[in-house]
């Protein structure tokens, strides 16, 4: 079980990242539909427990050190690389988009430029890809745990001193902006988008756990709490959206208007998780392409990471407006494919009994 729980810990931290630690995602895919974005993170919760489970023992059944592998294993070739292409774009994307978040946050918290926010990001990204993979889990699940305690304080907090009703917030909680014009299709969307985000990581990580039934457990743990997660964040944001809907961080401008103090911490907390995302989303991106410990990897770690630096000056709440939705249709491919195959496998199980 204590094995299941350090990869269900990561699985959560390859996937919270600005956006999600920040409100920002959650805001624009759940709380705009008000009443009924609480059943969307519901049923976002039920489809991520499947799809953490599928996706870490898929990696664990093929015992793969890179998604590339596994993805063409149940794709085929064409669907492999339709599935390759989805993920390779989402990886680097993403990674960009996590770079723009820190330099957000040394810019609304601490007033300095986003520049800074976004260098000292990049840099110390670059330097912890140089580690082994090993390394790099046992760092994302170690800082996983101080945002679970964050969320929870905040949102039981915000349902304790709540003013008005959400009968009463629900029409400014509609007024926000949404990714999407449908919840239904907005919670789809949204599990699809992280599951392409979090796949490349999940495959590698089930693939270092050699019994299947262990990575499932942990990716089924990893997803389940991830949509607790998004619950109780979208509870949070929904009870206080008439002070926090129109800011570009929700769960900071929450912590703020509590204690400055508490806003600095909370700060600290969204920048580890964002470097986590930026960490994971990068280093598979690389290992893509490159061997690692190779001096291959190390040119290409470099590269990557100073394109994606670059990039990540376009701004963070532009980003996650226009990536993140495109990501999530492309997504889907990935998603049905994994249904497929889980199905395909238990009928090849049944038959060679």
């Amino acid at each position: 079980m204590k094995k299941s729980l350090k990869m269900g810990s990561a699985f959560i931290g390859i996937i919270v990242g600005a956006g999600f630690a920040s409100g920002q995602e959650i805001l624009q895919y759940f709380t705009s539909f008000g009443h009924l974005g609480t059943l969307a993170a519901i049923l976002a919760t039920a489809l991520f427990a499947y799809m953490g489970m599928s996706l870490t023992r898929l990696g664990s059944r093929m015992q793969t050190t890179s998604h590339k592998e596994a993805v063409y294993g149940i794709g085929g070739k064409i669907g492999g690389f339709i599935m390759d292409a989805i993920i390779i774009l989402t990886l680097f994307g993403v990674g960009v988009v996590m770079i723009a978040g820190a330099g957000s946050i040394f810019s609304q918290q601490f007033g300095l430029p986003a520049v800074l926010g976004n260098t000292v990001m990049a840099l110390i990204v670059m330097a912890t890809i140089m580690l082994n993979v090993q390394k790099i889990i046992a760092i994302i699940g170690s800082i996983t745990p101080f945002l679970v305690v964050m969320v929870i304080g905040l949102a039981l907090y915000s349902l304790l001193t709540m003013d008005a009703s959400f009968a009463a917030l629900e029409p400014i909680a509609k007024e926000q902006d949404s990714a999407l014009s449908n919840w239904f299709y907005s919670a789809i969307n949204y599990v699809s988008f992280n599951i392409a985000v979090g796949a490349s990581m999940a495959i590698v990580m089930g693939g270092v756990e050699k019994d299947e039934k262990i990575a499932a457990r942990g990716g089924f743990i990893g997803g389940l709490g991830l949509g607790v997660l998004i619950i109780l964040s979208h509870l949070a944001i929904f009870s206080t959206v008439d002070q926090v809907g129109n800011s570009d961080m929700p769960i900071l401008q929450m912590a703020n208007d509590i204690s400055p103090i508490l806003g600095i911490f909370i700060s600290l907390i969204l920048f580890a998780m964002i470097y986590n995302t930026a960490v994971s989303m990068l280093f598979s991106f690389t290992a893509r392409f490159a061997d690692l410990n190779t001096k291959r990897f190390k040119i290409t770690v470099v590269t990557v990471v100073t394109l994606a630096y670059l990039l990540s000056f376009r701004g963070f709440t532009e980003l996650v407006s226009e990536f993140y939705p495109i990501i999530g249709l492309l997504g889907m491919f990935l998603v049905v494919s994994l249904f497929v195959a889980n199905i395909r496998y238990a009928r090849n199980k049944k038959a060679s009994a």
